[in-house]
């Protein structure tokens, strides 16, 4: 089908000029037919982005943000984390079948979010004198992508509810760092994302809760052991508990991050 949700999300995940990519998400929308039960098969240039220096987290310069070039950098970098944020949920679109017609509308309102936050950071980092790709970045959270490809319950567990929760618990320090640089602008934009994400995390819980029952899991229980099995980084605090109620976690899930 020519405008048919999964494909086009493919399509658009394959994009690694953004006009491209924000082109294609514009023509889904809510009403775009879906075939639930298409396996896909992957095309090349999966995922689709411009060319980029990635380096492993720990290689990362540390710059002050009271530095033009300082607060360039941690812009550039929350950029890095929504471009990545848009091809994940692309991903997720096409990738997984048989899950039920919320599920692709849920995902779908999280790409078009995250291609209205990227566009947010990078018009501000335009204004700054740069360009997305001008400073290098680490790929974390595409590796856990390609880590967890092979089960839906595992992605919705360590990626939304992992790596994208942890967004939650960074912000207040990362607005804090922009606004005390003078980056008012830059700090409104994180406030926003973090409306936002609360929700996209929300929605990574509400699925993930959904293939537990399915499959008679225990969620925490299964938790624990996908984060095992997947390799998953061990969350240290500070946590955004507020945040973290919001978006949908419940008390023992908070509990269980002190232990």
């Amino acid at each position: 089908m020519k405008n048919e949700l999964r494909h086009l999300a493919l399509e658009a995940l394959t994009q690694s000029d953004w006009h491209g990519k924000a082109h294609i998400l514009s023509q889904i929308d809510r009403t775009s037919p879906i075939d639930f039960r298409a396996s896909l098969v992957a095309a090349e240039g999966i995922p689709g982005r411009p060319v980029l220096s990635l380096v492993a987290p720990s290689q990362l310069p540390q710059r002050s943000v009271s530095t033009h070039e300082g607060r360039a950098g941690l812009i550039h970098s929350l950029a890095h984390i929504e471009f990545n944020a848009i091809n994940l949920a692309l991903d997720v679109l096409w990738r997984f079948a048989d899950m039920p017609e919320a599920f692709y509308r849920d995902w779908l309102t999280v790409a078009q979010e995250e291609s209205l936050h990227f566009s947010l950071l990078h018009d501000h980092l335009k204004r700054l004198g740069y360009a997305y790709g001008d400073f290098a970045c680490h790929d974390g959270l595409w590796e856990m992508a390609e880590r967890t490809q092979g089960d839906v319950l595992a992605r919705l567990a360590l990626v939304p509810r992992t790596l994208e929760a942890r967004g939650l618990d960074a912000s207040p320090l990362v607005r804090h760092k922009l606004a005390s640089g003078g980056d008012k602008a830059a700090a409104e934009i994180v406030d926003l994302i973090l409306r936002d994400e609360i929700g996209h995390v929300a929605i990574g819980n509400k699925w993930y809760r959904y293939v537990c029952d399915q499959r008679g899991l225990d969620p925490i229980t299964t938790y624990r052991d996908l984060s095992r099995t997947y390799r998953a980084p061990t969350l240290k605090g500070p946590f955004n508990l507020e945040a973290r109620r919001a978006a949908g976690f419940e008390e023992a899930e908070l509990t269980a991050l002190g232990t």
